[in-house]
């Protein structure tokens, strides 16, 4: 199958209402990541807008940890209607954290630093990812590591009408207000690194028996137990540092995700002793 001047290799995944494909440019063989956004009527035309508006954060980022988002094509039909949205994106080969086998945790620190490295640079442009998540970031076989999906993205100053996140996540501001910042980004990165530490998930701050309704504090405080709780290999600075970016009040998580970033370049110093512990060396 070709689209353009492009050979369908295969099926990547899917997501809401859309499919990626792996496809090869024909010319000189590069591969690419190909998001079909499939148009069906005018109800359908808010995903067109969020892929239009994936696009708008990718031009605005540059960084080795984020996934690079190269064009947007329509398809019409013959009354000029925008029928498909192509989104032309970097191809990574691998795997999402959420599928990824269990990670050692001299090389889990690194996935963690590079992530933050990725979330500083997109902070410094105005840019909140919203949405951060273990199947949100990709790991390469050569060892690089790639936040992707920026439909829900937030710009700095723009507000939104409805809260947007997955509930497992979400920061208990963004729940209760609809507030997106660099501190409910930190508390999406909390709830990651949480899970990939511990195979569990920290207790969600919106209630599923009160209709969706965000916890309080002291409920939540009371149904949380801490990474060393279920994984008592984790050290106790990166248990602390997962705390702090999970507290409850936004206030008392770090200010900046340029902290959290340093305490993890640490955290690699003290943890990645040998050419083993190294990222590149993971096998699948």
């Amino acid at each position: 199958m070709q689209i353009g001047k492009f050979q369908v290799v295969g099926t990547l995944g899917s997501g809401a209402h859309s499919k990626i494909l792996h496809i090869r440019r024909a010319a000189d063989g590069r591969n690419y990541a190909l998001k079909v956004v499939p148009i069906d009527g005018p109800e359908e035309q808010k995903f067109f807008d969020q892929a239009e508006h994936e696009f708008r954060i990718g031009q605005m980022l540059d960084h080795p940890s984020l996934i690079k988002v190269y064009a947007l094509e329509t398809v019409k039909d013959w009354r000029f209607r925008v029928r498909k949205a192509h989104l032309l994106i970097e191809y990574v080969n691998g795997k999402t954290l959420d599928v990824c086998p269990r990670i050692p945790i001299p090389m889990l620190v690194q996935v963690f630093e590079r992530v933050a490295d990725g979330m500083v640079h997109m902070h410094r442009r105005g840019v909140y990812h919203s949405d951060l998540k273990p199947n949100n970031i990709m790991l390469s076989k050569a060892g690089d590591v790639k936040i992707i999906d920026f439909g829900l993205a937030r710009i700095k100053g723009e507000v939104k009408d409805r809260i947007q996140g997955t509930p497992e996540y979400i920061a208990p501001e963004t729940a209760k207000h609809k507030m997106v910042n660099e501190r409910t980004d930190m508390y999406n990165f909390g709830a990651t690194m949480y899970r990939m530490l511990t195979f569990r998930l920290p207790p969600s701050v919106v209630s599923t028996e009160d209709g969706g309704l965000p916890i309080d504090a002291k409920t939540w405080k009371k149904l949380f137990k801490p990474v060393d709780h279920y994984n008592a290999k984790v050290p106790a600075p990166l248990c602390d540092l997962v705390h702090r970016c999970l507290s409850y009040e936004a206030v008392k998580r770090p200010e900046r995700m340029s902290e959290v970033q340093g305490a993890l370049d640490h955290l690699v110093e003290a943890l990645v002793k040998t050419p083993e512990d190294r990222l590149e060396a993971l096998e699948w």
